[in-house]
């Protein structure tokens, strides 16, 4: 049996054949279907019809959309075998989505082929005028050449998109009319593309100035934008050669980039306070307390300053104070400072004979209800404070530094990952000054396993006992 589908309405007009076909128990084998004209039959005359039982077509609403949207394939063989498939869903010989099975995997390859094609259809018409640009409704025309006959698929994202305005759409196979808000379809005659408009040089003008040379990918681009539609796109003949100039261009661009920052970034990021002028470790503590180069100072209580003698030969170094030691305005006064005293004194590390100060100046932290809740200080506050320490290590000089955690030894060596593998380690900072890194005591006061404390506590005290040893 031989179904000849109409070129205009083809879709629909598969869609009641296949279900008159089912009711007539027609199998897929005996029917032959074709678009326009009837096909010849090499072999003489159709053979008698074999019918059989009336088929019921049950499909999920997903199997419908799909398997219409494949129907606009190029294949030859997609009717017949959209018909077989629909046929096999019905009798429950074929689960759908099983693209284990050749003609169902075929078939959904087809179907994703089609949505790419009418995606590059939206993408890459381009309009022409034809009519009075004064006219109420102005008139437009373009040319495509999609890769299937998907022409009544894509036309309606136009309708909808430019209902305002009268235009044909003219393909290889149909063309699409949008005139007064209706939209209709005929077969196309002829085959030559509209002539260009003024407004296509304007077009160009404004695509060469958006290409960014710098960020070509000409991988992505044609794969996106596929050189067979090239030769209907105006903007495609200025491709090549900004593809050539582009090192150059993009040279040119780096080139011309300012070297100083505009008055903006002076506004954004005003110049902190320069260093007191004599500043000493005597006379440091007033201007630390009014020390506003990071937002923390402006949340404290007050700043802490380091204490210890001017000559000491080892500077101990925490991370900031916390809630007691902002209050008492000394260096390791709380339940860390405590701890660190206690390993210290079984280290045989003198403690009076050390320069003891933090990275960071001032407390950050958090309210919650009555209390204050420390905060790591970030990397910005870290390095607005290096300048303290720096003037600290500038005026007592010692001979060996310890780190104690992350912020002190982001702080001096610009490095604060990796705190516990690095434990127990010398480093040599940027002035030759011998720096031993280890863990903070509040670290040993957070851990809830005291095995894991008792055993991580003893390392700390052992890296006391090598810091003694380095100063001494």
């Amino acid at each position: 049996m031989q179904v000849i589908l109409p070129r205009i309405g083809m879709v629909a007009a598969w869609r009641a054949e296949a279900r008159r076909l089912a009711a007539s128990g027609v199998p897929a084998e005996e029917v032959r279907w074709t678009v326009g004209d009837p096909a010849p039959d090499l072999f003489g005359e159709t053979p008698g019809l074999r019918a059989g039982q009336a088929i019921e077509l049950r499909l999920p609403r997903e199997a419908v959309e799909r398997i219409e949207t494949a129907l606009h394939h190029s294949d030859p063989e997609r009717f017949a075998r959209a018909y077989a498939i629909v046929l096999r869903l019905s009798q429950g010989r074929l689960r759908w989505g099983d693209r284990s099975d050749p003609a169902l995997h075929r078939l959904l390859a087809q179907e994703k082929a089609v949505r790419r094609d009418i995606h590059k259809m939206h993408a890459f018409v381009r309009f022409r005028e034809i009519g009075d640009p004064a006219a109420v409704r102005r008139a437009f025309a373009a040319w495509f050449e999609p890769a299937h006959p998907i022409a009544e698929a894509a036309a309606p994202f136009f309708a909808g998109r430019f209902g305002d305005m009268d235009w044909v759409i003219a393909t290889p196979h149909l063309t699409a009319r949008f005139e007064d808000g209706a939209l209709n379809f005929s077969e196309t005659q002829g085959k030559a593309p509209p002539p260009a408009d003024a407004t296509e040089d304007l077009w160009r003008t404004y695509f060469a100035n958006i290409f960014n040379p710098a960020r070509l990918m000409v991988s992505a681009m044609t794969s996106e934008m596929p050189r067979k539609y090239w030769k209907n796109l105006p903007e495609a003949e200025l491709i090549p050669e900004l593809i050539r100039t582009a090192p150059e261009r993009a040279m040119a661009m780096q080139a011309a980039m300012p070297t100083e920052p505009p008055t903006r970034a002076a506004k954004l990021r005003p110049e902190r306070p320069a260093l007191p002028e004599g500043a000493t470790l005597a006379t440091m503590k007033p201007a630390l307390d009014a020390c506003r180069r990071c937002p923390i100072g402006g949340c404290a209580t007050q700043g802490v300053a380091g204490e210890g003698p001017e000559t000491a030969r080892l500077m101990i170094v925490g991370e900031q104070p916390g809630d007691r030691e902002d209050l008492e305005g000394r260096p390791f006064a709380g339940p860390a400072g405590q701890l660190f005293d206690a390993m210290a004194e079984e280290a045989g590390l003198d403690r009076a004979a050390a320069w003891v100060t933090n990275a960071v100046k001032h407390f950050k932290f958090t309210p919650r209800g009555k209390r204050r809740i420390h905060q790591r200080p970030d990397a910005g506050e870290v390095e607005a404070c290096r300048w303290w320490l720096d003037l600290e290590r500038k005026l007592v000089r010692p001979k060996a530094v310890l780190a104690m955690g992350a912020t002190a030894a982001f702080s001096l060596t610009g490095n604060g990952r990796d705190i516990a593998r690095r434990r127990g380690t010398v480093e040599t900072l940027a002035d030759g000054t011998p720096c031993l890194l280890t863990l903070h005591p509040a670290h040993l006061l957070r851990l809830p396993d005291p095995v894991l404390r008792a055993e991580l506590q003893a390392k700390v005290t052992a890296d006391l006992r090598l810091a003694a040893g380095l100063s001494a």
